[in-house]
């Protein structure tokens, strides 16, 4: 410790449990920084936001901004994919104190000779820092203040600009204090932070009905998957599904011998986790998928399930990986009173557990020499955090464009904890979340909070496991509804599909989410051109998302007042206000409901006197609006959403008007 560093720093911000993680970014994203800075007396503080790609020798610096109370701010951006660093340096600067008094002295005419050498022993100092043409710039300087007539020319040198701004290149950091820590960015690619998901059963893509489907019938189906602007296609597991405990029809505990079972009952004769089940087809129609998904800008993901059917060869070659009981049988997935003997999991304090944790990762680089860049993993909230820390993390470093998608539908703190380690985007609430109320308090808490510096999440209507009440009773506009809310809510969002275009709504009983005849236990013939089909409104809603760039963000939402709980209304907004999209949804899926919009017009960028126009994306109707409270009526077996752009009135130079 140096005493004669006087600069304080404290608060820097955003920084995640003292810096022991790092927040998120994208590329080409802006990281504003926050710090308290100050020292004592009253002497002026520079202080320099310092921000580096990881590796490199020397940092890049921003100078921060004053505001009130002793707090600066100042931003950069990252640009490029893995790890940026960055922390606040700060110092007492003598000449801009100096330079400051001096104004005051001037003003109250009161500079003395000694004010002036003052002066020019602190440009000296700095001179003698310098080269070239600055130098040389100021050392006349220096001439100038130690002439004995500058006193009299105080007011032209008080005015004088040019030389606070080269003095600025030159400082003394001799005692510049630097926080603490060196605080960390992930920074991610694009699709980490905009993406639309398509989930499917590869077993359930055959072109017609009594077929089992094919990795070759998926690739047939991706121009239909492109047709609805997805650009990222989830395949559940696609390995060899154990027979021993296999899982019927609606989860029945007994298979009969037709019974496909779970494809996350993983393991079997044929191979495990890094296997393709026979009746899919091979590793080559795998990586003819990958690339034929890619021509046409999609990514296939895939999902990995840390577990085991009681067939998978793990369980022979390492029984020890596997909870014992008491009777010498192997512990099988439960969850109190639900029984999953069909599922052994992976015993995680086995004392073989560095070679379960190579052979786990290994699961992953097996796929990504496949061409897989993007992983959904099932329950990561079941397996230590540790081990997340350290497969992620060493995969990262080889492969920083690799994503992970966290299935972890489980209490905040533990999906919070799960993203810092590493989990690109995570599964949330959202599906559960469906009054007015739960989603303004929701979005809210994500986007207001200190979880927006490091929780992406993804909004997914359904999954093979989640049939929402509000879609078993809502029928066509609820699933219409909850499309609209997950595609311009959050820049990631997924649908499982066919059921969601083909608004599957039965459950397999009263009070479950479970689907009746649930893909999960067999195989079923999707029509993917039957004429009730969603699929024109969805690819209508992703073409918006793709045109316009305030849905790639979800902390740039506004809540605005509605007459009617009912109708949820928000606005996404560019920082320069040059692009609006105002939302307008019903969350009755039954009845038609109406009611008064009120909208701060700075929101829109409209003047009070201003007429504006409103225009809605999906029907491509438009209204002209007047003033901050408008009528809005949606009729749900219709379209239960209006998408407006908001088109504000201009005068061109040949003096007509439009909307812009």
């Amino acid at each position: 410790m140096d005493g004669r560093c006087r600069a304080i720093i404290e608060r820097v911000r955003p920084e995640i449990d003292a810096g022991r993680y790092p927040i998120k970014r994208i590329v080409g994203q802006r990281v504003v920084v926050d710090a308290n800075v100050f020292t004592d007396g009253h002497d002026v503080v520079v202080a320099m936001l310092r921000y580096r790609n990881a590796g490199a020798e020397t940092w890049s610096e921003v100078e921060l901004t004053p505001l009130v109370n002793d707090e600066w701010t100042g931003e950069f951006v990252v640009d490029r994919v893995g790890v940026c660093e960055y922390t606040v340096l700060a110092w007492v600067d003598r000449f801009r104190t100096w330079h400051r008094d001096f104004q005051k002295r001037v003003a109250a005419n009161q500079v003395a000779s000694v004010d002036l050498l003052s002066g020019a022993e602190l440009i000296a100092e700095a001179a003698a820092r310098a080269t070239g043409d600055d130098r040389a710039v100021l050392e006349s300087w220096v001439k100038r203040l130690g002439n004995e007539e500058a006193v009299h020319h105080v007011q032209q040198i008080c005015d004088d600009t040019d030389l606070p701004q080269l003095m600025k290149t030159y400082p003394s950091r001799d005692f510049a204090a630097e926080y603490d820590r060196v605080l960390s960015i992930t920074v991610d690619r694009e699709r980490a932070g905009h993406s639309a998901w398509y989930e499917l059963f590869p077993r359930s893509a055959a072109s017609a009905p009594g077929k089992h489907g094919t990795l070759k019938d998926v690739e047939a189906r991706l121009p239909y998957v492109a047709s609805m602007g997805f650009d990222v296609l989830y395949l559940p597991p696609i390995h060899p599904v154990g027979t021993t405990f296999r899982k019927g029809k609606n989860n029945a505990t007994e298979a009969n011998g037709d019974d496909v079972g779970s494809p996350w009952g993983i393991g079997a004769a044929k191979g495990g986790h890094k296997a393709i089940h026979p009746q899919l087809g091979t590793p080559a129609d795998f990586r003819s998928l990958v690339k034929a998904a890619s021509r046409l800008g999609i990514e296939v993901a895939l999902d990995v399930a840390l577990q085991c059917s009681p067939d998978h060869p793990y369980v022979k070659q390492h029984p020890d990986w596997f909870r014992q009981r008491p009777d010498g049988t192997i512990q099988y997935a439960e969850n109190p009173p639900k029984k999953y003997q069909d599922i052994y999991p992976f015993d995680f304090e086995t004392s073989d557990w560095r070679a379960m944790w190579d052979e786990l990762k290994s699961i992953f680089d097996h796929w990504i020499a496949e061409g897989v860049k993007i992983f959904r993993v099932d329950n990561p909230h079941t397996k230590p955090f540790e081990f997340w820390e350290w497969c992620i993390g060493e995969i990262r470093k080889e492969h920083p464009d690799v994503l992970f998608l966290a299935e972890a539908f489980t209490r905040p703190k533990i999906m919070y904890r799960l993203a810092k380690l590493g989990f690109t985007q995570s599964y949330t609430y959202f599906a559960w979340r469906n009054t007015k109320q739960e989603l303004t308090e929701y979005v809210t808490q994500l986007t207001t909070t200190e979880a927006r510096e490091f929780f992406f999440p993804n909004f997914w209507p359904n999954t093979p496991d989640i049939l929402t009440e509000y879609l078993q009773v809502g029928g066509r506009p609820a699933f219409m509804a909850r499309l609209t809310l997950a595609a311009t809510l959050s820049p990631n969002y997924g649908i499982y599909g066919p059921p969601f275009e083909h608004c599957w709504g039965a459950p397999r009983e009263p009070g479950s989410e479970e689907y009746l005849d649930s893909e999960k236990y067999q195989v079923h013939y999707h029509d993917i051109d039957r004429p009730d089909s969603l699929k024109d409104f969805v690819a209508r809603m992703n073409q918006i998302r793709r045109e316009h760039a305030v849905l790639r963000s979800i902390d740039n939402v506004e809540f605005h007042p509605v007459d009617n709980d009912q109708l949820i209304c928000y606005t996404k907004s560019s920082a320069d206000k040059s692009e609006c999209l105002l939302v307008v949804v019903n969350l009755d899926p039954h009845h038609v409901q109406s009611g008064w919009i009120d909208l701060p017009l700075d929101t829109l960028d409209v003047e009070e006197a201003h007429p504006y126009q409103v225009h809605d994306l999906l029907s491509d109707a438009r209204y002209l609006w007047n003033g901050r409270k408008n009528f809005v009526q949606l009729d749900p077996q219709v379209v239960p959403a209006h998408v407006f752009q908001v088109r504000r009135r201009v005068r061109s130079e040949r003096d007509f008007e439009y909307y812009l």
